[in-house]
């Protein structure tokens, strides 16, 4: 197989992924537990790159799975799921998701491990090295979490706005990528990704979604650097797509935006700034070429991260 390097020459293509609400695309599929989690993947996002890049009864993988939003959609479409998840709250919370849709009849295999995805090679089992046809996920970044709200006069017992469910666990827990600077997430992404590597088929995808974020103002191109980091890790990008995060209207984009969101732009604009409300996010979808390349693991995480090596039985060390 072979890719294009520069982003800028890329094949693009949009999805049309918001045409119903996030709420209307998780009720009746998804516990209520899941409403918490602080930056949730759009199902529809998951349901059309598991559609788009695999076929029924092949293996869909997501390393930072969170609420199981990848797992369900794969399993819902067909297809057998396995992911990741460093929280072991979420880990429940996948797990219950998972269940949810066993009883609405989707018996295809699915798990869910507890652990630290740059630690991969110590997490999955043998079995599934070489045979995933698909990973999905998302790495945290920026401040644009999403979270729940009581606004004033509502449930508010002071009449102020306050946040809630927008914060991933412990700041104070360095293990977690959500809470390292911004060299370091790249590190560890690109470590997870080099693991992703090895789970992979010659010719399997991966499909990243991301959007760029301002820090002190000043725009960081998150999905470049995502690129990049699949490069690092032997995977060769072929695709930069557009997933909708506002519904297509007559000649129109209807913004479905987060409290959040909406306030983040409105205070920028007060500061001078003239943003605007993120109408989508960027889908990086890269390949493992078909020629088997040389990206061994490294000795240690290249991040200054020790994670421990917990997993299910019958794991041992691979290298991609």
């Amino acid at each position: 197989m072979t890719g294009v390097t520069d982003a800028g020459e890329l094949p693009l293509s949009v999805w049309a992924t918001a045409q119903t609400s996030p709420a209307a695309q998780r009720k009746g599929r998804y516990v209520t537990d899941s409403t918490a989690h602080p930056a949730k993947m759009l199902p529809a996002v998951a349901a059309h790159a598991i559609r788009q890049y695999t076929r029924p009864g092949e293996v869909v993988f997501d390393p930072m799975a969170g609420s199981g939003t990848t797992l369900v959609e794969a399993i819902d479409a067909g297809r057998r799921a396995v992911g990741v998840e460093y929280e072991p709250h979420w880990v429940s919370v996948a797990r219950a998701n998972l269940e949810l849709a066993r009883e609405r009849g989707h018996d295809h295999d699915g798990e869910i491990v507890h652990g630290d995805a740059r630690q991969l090679p110590f997490l999955l089992p043998e079995r599934y090295r070489g045979q995933v046809a698909l990973v999905v996920t998302s790495p945290p970044y920026g401040p644009s979490t999403h979270g729940q709200v009581v606004t004033a006069g509502t449930d508010s017992p002071d009449g102020k706005v306050h946040k809630y469910h927008h914060r991933y666990g412990s700041a104070l827990d360095r293990g977690n990528l959500a809470n390292v600077g911004h060299h370091r997430l790249l590190a560890g992404f690109t470590r997870i990704l080099t693991g992703c590597a090895a789970v992979l088929r010659p010719g399997g995808h991966v499909a990243i979604t991301v959007r760029p974020w301002r820090e002190h103002s000043e725009l960081i191109d998150l999905p470049s650097q995502i690129i990049a980091c699949g490069q690092a890790a032997g995977l060769v990008p072929v695709e930069r797509c557009v997933a909708l995060l506002a519904r297509v209207a007559d000649r129109e984009l209807v913004a479905r935006g987060s409290f959040f969101q909406r306030d983040f732009i409105r205070k920028q604009r007060e500061q001078g700034l003239p943003l605007h409300l993120i109408s989508h996010e960027d889908v990086v979808v890269l390949a493992k070429p078909l020629v088997p390349r040389s990206t061994s693991l490294p000795a240690s995480p290249d991040d200054g991260q020790v994670a421990s090596r917990g997993g299910v039985e019958g794991s041992g060390r691979w290298q991609a």
